[in-house]
């Protein structure tokens, strides 16, 4: 089984490769520190499973896995976080993935994971399931509604990542291949959408929504 590892952590990387290839059956065909990399090597690598991190620089885990489904619909990825919150996980699901759990998890629910989701079934670690549900008891009734409400393009949410890591319009528009105009207007309908009128408020929505982190 061809597994490529996605973090922007080395030594996290290291770790999971040396656990994965305990096993013989599992092979580690790649790494990479990002989405825009991931599914750059994803191409070239064709895996069967991605380990994917949700909080990364340049593109996040929840966007790189929705470009993987759409692209790659028969790759199988399943998030790896330090975050159990009801949001990313259901932000994953609903992007493609078909598991979830937790970095401080034993390293034998890593590769049963692994497993599960190769035999096209979905897996959730015990802990994430709890978390979300205690999460979902606690959420006051119409908070769904109104997320659907504010929800954001796939080029939204890249230029509002790119925002939020302190990027200047100009050097999004270099990445992105556009005009500073057209990041400009990505950034008036952002702020439209969310109802949020400066980058600092911006940025304190991007980490809630697991599009970046404060170490990022």
């Amino acid at each position: 089984m061809k597994i490529l590892i996605v973090d922007d952590h080395k030594i996290m990387r290291d770790g999971l490769r040396a656990i994965l290839e305990r096993r013989a059956d599992m092979t580690v065909v790649g790494e990479a520190p990002d989405g825009h990399e991931a599914i750059a090597l994803a191409r070239k690598v064709l895996p069967h499973v991605v380990v994917m991190d949700i909080t990364m620089p340049n593109m996040n885990g929840i966007d790189a896995t929705r470009r993987l489904a759409l692209e790659m619909p028969e790759v199988k990825v399943i998030a790896l976080s330090m975050n159990s919150d009801r949001r990313y996980v259901l932000a994953m699901f609903a992007a493609g993935a078909s598991g979830y759990l937790l970095k401080n998890a034993a390293s034998e629910e890593l590769t049963r994971a692994i497993d599960v989701v190769a035999a096209n079934q979905k897996y959730v670690s015990p802990l994430v399931g709890d978390a979300v549900i205690e999460s979902a008891l606690r959420e006051p009734a119409g908070a769904d509604a109104r997320a659907k409400a504010t929800t954001l393009s796939s080029r939204e949410r890249e230029v509002l990542q790119l925002l939020a890591e302190g990027r200047t319009s100009k050097e999004i528009a270099v990445k992105l291949g556009v005009a500073v105009s057209t990041v400009e207007t990505h950034r008036r309908q952002i702020m439209g959408k969310v109802s949020l009128r400066s980058v600092a408020e911006l940025t304190k929505y991007a980490i809630r929504e697991g599009l970046t982190s404060l170490d990022t």
